[in-house]
């Protein structure tokens, strides 16, 4: 297995490989949403490739977190494996390289809605623990971060999703 960021060149396997792991095609569009807009980061949208084949993609991007000032922080969203390549740790390696990623690019806080029980092995914890509320109503164990070494205890208030999001 390779990982590397995306190219344009990967966009079409991407959509393809979010629609068949969701059964539906709002992460592909959201992908290609956050992709046109001032809250993508090219080199954290990252392809998993099998035999030159992409099987998995991790994208995280720009969301802002509304405290005492307006502070710019990562979603990690959406997460997708081919089917046929579940549970077989690509999805874990995705975001092991991606978290790293973002920490050499001095990033400080990532944000995920998704399963505890599997983003707690990623040092993922409830976001309500620091302060940071969901902008939707959602039980605490299901929204969650991981702060980076840049965190600050300044990080916190209410999540505020770019336009992008509100289509899924």
């Amino acid at each position: 297995m390779n990982i590397s960021t995306e190219t344009p060149s990967d966009y079409l396997a991407i959509s393809q490989v979010n629609n068949l792991a969701f059964g539906r095609e709002n992460e592909s569009q959201l992908i290609a949403a956050i992709r046109l807009s001032d809250f993508y980061i090219p080199e954290l949208s990252l392809i998993a490739e099998i035999d030159n084949n992409v099987v998995g993609h991790i994208i995280f991007s720009y969301i802002e977190l509304a405290g005492e000032e307006k502070l710019q922080v990562l979603a990690l969203a959406p997460i997708a494996v081919h089917p046929q390549f579940q549970k077989q740790g690509i999805g874990s390696a995705l975001i092991q390289i991606g978290l790293t990623k973002a920490e050499a690019r001095g990033e400080s806080l990532v944000i995920v809605l998704g399963d505890p029980q599997f983003y707690t092995r990623f040092g993922f914890i409830p976001s309500t623990t620091y302060g940071i509320e969901s902008p939707f109503p959602v039980p605490d164990e299901f929204f969650m971060v991981k702060p980076l070494q840049k965190y600050q205890t300044k990080y916190r208030g209410k999540v505020i999703y770019p336009p992008a999001f509100h289509q899924v």
